[in-house]
């Protein structure tokens, strides 16, 4: 009998390299629609239970191949209703992933690395440092798994309508497993959501930009945070491998055509940091000519950090400065933070195996 860790795990496959491994096998394409339904719209990991598939096939997925999820380890609620779940990947390492459900949305923010090693200043997860990418059954894992709980199986009633790549981790230095997981969510035959509403959240990963924009093209947030060069190198040092010229080109790029979406431009305001007039000013210089919306996001505060969030008045102020000058400008709402479940304040329980930044040549997986 094959040992269950070394059979394929069939959530690790998007359609594309399901139907492969179906033909590879001598079967019709069409027999991986099938298992992608019977996964992503009945919620159903049992192959027995998978009643169109002929007693044959059943026996031979049983053989060959598992359907292995991650676990939920617990489960936190906020006042605001906002859910963190503590999920389990392997016998060391588990992660975070939040729900936050709003009047007319509900969004789940997934992670994508056990920890970090971009080391941005003002971020919990960083502080951990970095043990290894998620697999793709890891990552859509946690989308399965919270539809589960919240009842999307039983009832078909759609609870989370949007997905973010605003966990742990940098997801375009996870690229193979996150674009596949991309493909898994935006699939009719999967969860078949639109590419609007799955954003994928950079800290400025350019090559990763441009692949995703040729890939599959969901909305894009950036994690900026600064308008100039000195600040970003020292508080999102990634920044030192693809400056701001360089990732706001990509940008442009991005958003090249009329139908595109405006890009999410993500700017943490952190008190005497980057959060005056002038660094407003320069914040609409460096956006010029590029489609785009501005969260301002109040700082959250996380055992041993030196920052503290600006003032509600300087963050008006900020705000105005964007706004008079034609930029659509919000701030975000801090949701869960009773919790730790708000921006920047994920960071699970794992043993890291870096605490260095990833400098200069960065590789995608």
């Amino acid at each position: 009998m094959i040992e269950e860790q070394k059979k394929l795990n069939l959530i690790d496959f998007d359609r594309n390299a399901l139907e492969s491994y179906f033909v590879d096998a001598g079967e019709k394409s069409f027999r991986a629609h099938q298992v992608l339904k019977w996964i992503y719209h009945r919620g159903v990991i049992d192959v027995e239970l998978m009643t169109n598939l002929s007693n044959d096939l059943r026996s031979f997925l049983k053989d060959k191949t598992s359907i292995k999820l991650p676990q939920i380890i617990s489960e936190k609620r906020s006042e605001d209703g906002t859910k963190k779940w503590l999920i389990g990947i392997d016998d060391e390492n588990s992660i975070e992933t939040v729900f936050i459900p709003e009047n007319d949305r509900g969004t789940l923010c997934i992670s994508t690395q056990v920890g970090c090693a971009l080391d941005c200043k003002f971020c919990s997860t960083a502080k951990q440092g970095f043990n290894r990418n998620l697999t793709t059954s890891e990552i859509i894992g946690q989308v399965w798994l919270a539809n589960e709980v919240l009842g999307y199986f039983k009832n078909e009633k759609r609870i989370i309508t949007n997905i973010v790549f605003m966990g742990m981790g940098e997801p375009l230095l996870n690229y193979d497993n996150v674009i596949k997981t991309i493909n898994l969510l935006t699939d009719d035959y999967g969860f078949g959501l639109s590419k609007r509403r799955v954003t994928v959240s950079t800290s400025g990963i350019v090559p990763g930009i441009d692949r995703l924009k040729e890939d599959n093209k969901v909305s894009l947030a950036i994690s900026l945070h600064a308008s100039n060069d000195e600040l970003r190198d020292s508080i999102v040092p990634i920044n030192r491998s693809y400056p701001i010229n360089e990732l706001l080109a990509s940008c442009k790029r991005y958003t090249e055509s009329k139908e595109d979406e405006p890009i999410t431009i993500e700017y943490v305001m952190l008190k005497d940091i980057n959060d005056s007039l002038k660094d407003a000013h320069n914040l609409v210089k460096c956006l010029h000519g590029i489609p785009s919306k501005v969260n301002l996001i109040p700082f959250n505060k996380f055992p041993g950090t030196y920052f503290s969030s600006s003032e509600i008045d300087t963050i008006n102020a900020f705000r105005n400065v964007l706004i008079k000058s034609g930029i659509f400008t919000i701030t975000r709402k801090t949701r869960g933070d009773d919790i730790d479940a708000a921006c920047g304040q994920l960071v699970g329980n794992f043993v890291a195996k870096s605490t260095k930044h990833q400098k200069n040549s960065v590789r995608l997986n």
